[in-house]
Formats: C-alpha cells, structure tokens, sequence
C-alpha cells in the first residue's frame, strides 16, 4: 500500500468514525460524566481508550471474517442490516412516552 492510499484509507475512517459518534450514547455518557465529576481529563482518557479498544476489537473482528467470507458479502450483510433496521424502525413508528 502506499503513502497516499493508507492516507486515504486513514482520512475516511477518522471522518466516518467521527461523524458516527457525534451525538450518539457514548458521546451523552461523556457528557454526563463529565459533568458529574470533577475530573474531565479522566472521563476524556478512560472514553478515549475505550473508543480505541472498541475499534480495535472492530477491526480483528472484521480482519478474522474476510479469512472466512468474501469482503463483498460482509458490505452486502452490512447494508441489508442497515435497510433491515431502518424498515423496521419505520413500521414500528415513534415511540411516545406515556401522559
């Protein structure tokens, strides 16, 4: 591989990671921790490292599958979860609290 594409390869996953994080439920625990405790640089550390833990248990985890299945079908599985969670989430409606 070289420079440029592991660059390339690089930039896309920061963007892809970094735009799906923002906002979700890792991001709000942050968030809350951070405002409980006094101690922002450990709540920055510790969600750090477990965002690099996560990733990096992602990433054999998805190395180990393309020994065993072609890397088209974990795209085409990928995406049919995807479209399978959005029917869903669709059918099933809004979920309004109680009065």
């Amino acid at each position: 591989m070289n420079q440029a594409s592991w660059w390339s390869l690089f930039g896309a996953a920061f963007v892809t990671v970094f735009v799906a994080e923002l906002g979700d439920k890792t991001q709000l625990a942050a968030l809350g921790l951070s405002a409980a405790k006094d101690r922002p640089w450990a709540v920055f550390f510790g969600s750090s490292a477990a965002l690099v833990v996560a990733s990096a248990l992602a990433v054999l985890v998805g190395r180990g599958l393309t020994r065993v299945l072609d890397p088209r079908w974990l795209h085409y599985g990928g995406a049919v979860l995807f479209l399978a969670v959005g029917v869903f989430l669709l059918v099933r409606g809004p979920e309004v609290p109680p009065p």
